[in-house]
């Protein structure tokens, strides 16, 4: 009971702050479709690339986890923070490379074949959100320590206060007043960038003055960088860093791919997406917590109690899964109504809700169990997994629906609800395989003890 409730702690201070991190989203949801249906289309397309981009380098970030939890376990303090100085590094490659990736967006947007009516408002808002990635990946780094040191409430209460900051910013940068013109989706952007520059700063200064950090010793002269530790992140960083920008991408480029069918689409897609990434902070804050426990115990060299943690996580995240599945189930006809008075849209988002529950089903069980995968540094069966299902079986399966498919095209040409049926139904598989694949390295693992 005692590790319960730790995990629970943790992972409910941990889901704190990802819910205020993820009503960014709902804010600039809300805020854009208030202000027209164009604006919350182009804010679909625009999060869409901006979310694939900084989720997939955050997975890179995120999966130093386990070293520093490892660490931690063994009490070796100092090296936490020779370690988290050259994370410096890798940070700032992998920063650099998201940047180009943002403000030149063209191939992107061609490819996708998104509308000319939409690019210009779609540029200016990756353009902001660009020079915004710096001070998130920082702030990414500072959370990942302190999810690993067991103490993320440190996280959570910037994460609040960036959100209290975030809301009324966007509404003013959206729609003007005080001097200040209306600039529509790319006033969401506006707000970010302020907000991410704000809660990185206050990091720093708290890594200066807090004593929890004294003892890390990260305030020390810069080491040159360390090629073997930094490809030792590489080697577990990448594979899980891809294998994120395979999730989200099955789940972003779906936006990009329904731009095509209008503004009333895409708009209730970017809604029924947006919910499901709400409902995705819960399995992500269990998922974080679970491995920064199990991966302690693995450092301190109690085998036995870190596969018992794994498994107590997977049932939590099928209880907890099924829970928000029923609840998006019985409230899908009222929930549009938060985000959107138009009728159609409201119409088409209930529909769409009925797949998002079942996805979240699946969603949930498979993203602890790639987080637990990674405890025992399993990354690449799982990148294998995704590229086939994710991209292949939900996003290629939902695009050969709703375009290559007489059969269906036709019926479903203004309804992103093939992408939504092919996703469902591959989360499902990859979910399966997952917990088939835990169940051989805990196998494997105890043949080796033997």
């Amino acid at each position: 009971m005692h590790e319960l409730a730790t995990i629970a702690r943790h992972a409910g201070t941990v889901l704190a702050g990802q819910l205020a991190i993820m009503a960014f989203g709902v804010t600039d949801t809300i805020v854009a479709g208030r202000f027209s249906s164009e604006a919350l289309a182009a804010l679909s397309v625009a999060s869409a690339v901006f979310v694939s981009v900084y989720v997939s380098l955050m997975g890179i970030l995120q999966a130093l986890l386990p070293i520093w939890a490892e660490q931690h376990g063994k009490g070796e303090t100092t090296a936490i923070g020779a370690s988290f100085r050259q994370s410096l590094y890798l940070a700032l490659g992998f920063t650099l490379l998201g940047m180009v990736i943002l403000v030149f967006p063209e191939p992107i947007l061609t490819w996708t074949e998104v509308p000319q009516s939409m690019q210009a408002d779609v540029r200016a808002y990756l353009m902001i959100v660009g020079w915004a990635l710096p001070s998130a990946m920082f702030f990414r780094l500072y959370a990942t320590l302190n999810q690993a040191l067991g103490h993320p409430q440190l996280v959570t209460w910037l994460q609040v206060g960036a959100l209290v900051l975030k809301v009324p910013l966007s509404i003013w940068f959206t729609f003007g007043g005080w001097g200040l013109e209306p600039q529509g989706a790319a006033g969401c952007a506006w707000a970010t960038l302020l907000v991410d520059y704000a809660i990185a700063i206050v990091a720093i200064v708290l890594m200066r003055r807090q004593k929890l950090y004294v003892p890390l010793q990260i305030w020390q002269r810069m080491e040159a960088p360390d090629w073997q530790r930094i490809s030792a992140f590489l080697r577990l960083g990448v594979p899980a860093g891809l294998s994120i920008l395979v999730e989200v991408t099955s789940f972003t480029l779906v936006a990009l791919f329904v731009a095509r069918q209008g503004a009333m689409a895409a708009a209730s897609h970017q809604i029924a997406a947006n919910l499901a990434g709400v409902c995705y902070m819960v399995p992500l804050s269990l998922g974080i917590a679970i491995s920064a426990r199990v991966s302690w115990w693995r450092g301190a060299g109690n085998e036995a109690q870190a596969q018992k943690l794994a498994w107590l996580g997977v049932k939590i995240a099928l209880a907890s899964g099924l829970v928000l599945c029923s609840s998006l189930l019985l409230a899908r006809a009222y929930i549009p109504h938060i985000y959107t008075a138009d009728p159609h849209v409201i119409a088409l988002t209930s529909s769409l809700l009925l797949w998002v529950a079942l996805y979240h089903a699946s969603d949930s069980i498979q993203c602890v169990c790639i987080f637990l995968l990674r405890c025992w540094r399993v990354t690449v069966a799982p990148l294998v997994v995704y590229c086939g299902l994710l991209w292949g079986g939900g996003l290629g399966g939902g695009y050969w629906l709703a375009y290559k498919n007489e059969a269906t095209s036709a019926y479903w040409s203004t309804n992103p609800m093939p992408f939504w049926i092919g996703s469902g139904l591959a989360l499902a598989l990859v979910a399966s395989l997952f917990v088939f694949l835990l169940h051989k390295v805990f196998q494997a693992q105890l043949a080796d003890a033997r």
